[in-house]
C-alpha cells in the first residue's frame, strides 16, 4: 500500500527560515554598530549635529540603506507568512500582500529619499 503526503502551500520552509536569520542577523549588527558610534563619541552629547554627522558619512548611508532593505524583507517574509496562514479567501490574501508590497516600495524610496536628500 502507498501513502501519499498531500502537500499544500508554497513550500518557502527552508529559505523563509534563513532569510529571518539573516536579516535579524544584519538588523543586529547594524544596531549594536550605531550603539558604539553614539559610545565611541568620548562623552559629548548625542544631538542632531552627532546624528548629522555621522549619517554624512557615504559608507554609514551605504550601510544604513541596507539595513532599510533587512528591515523591509524581514517584514515582507514575516507578513507574507502570517497572511498566508491566517487569512484563508485567496483574493483577501492577495489584495493584502499587494498592499504590504506597495508599502514596502514606498518605504524604500522613503529611505532613499531622508538617507540621500532627494528632494
Amino acid at each position: 500500500m502507498v501513502t501519499h503526503k498531500i502537500s499544500v502551500g508554497a513550500h518557502y520552509g527552508l529559505r523563509d527560515w534563513l532569510s529571518q536569520r539573516i536579516t535579524a542577523l544584519v538588523i543586529t549588527l547594524y544596531t549594536l554598530l550605531v550603539i558604539v558610534l553614539m559610545f565611541a563619541r568620548g562623552g559629548e552629547p548625542v544631538d542632531y549635529g552627532a546624528w548629522r554627522s555621522l549619517f554624512d558619512r557615504g559608507w554609514f548611508r551605504v550601510i544604513s540603506f541596507v539595513f532599510l532593505l533587512a528591515v523591509y524583507y524581514h517584514a515582507w517574509v514575516g507578513l507574507r507568512n502570517i497572511l498566508m496562514d491566517y487569512v484563508k479567501p485567496t483574493g483577501v490574501r492577495l489584495f493584502l500582500q499587494g498592499l504590504v508590497i506597495c508599502a514596502l516600495i514606498a518605504y524604500t524610496g522613503w529611505g532613499i529619499q531622508v538617507l540621500w536628500g532627494l528632494h
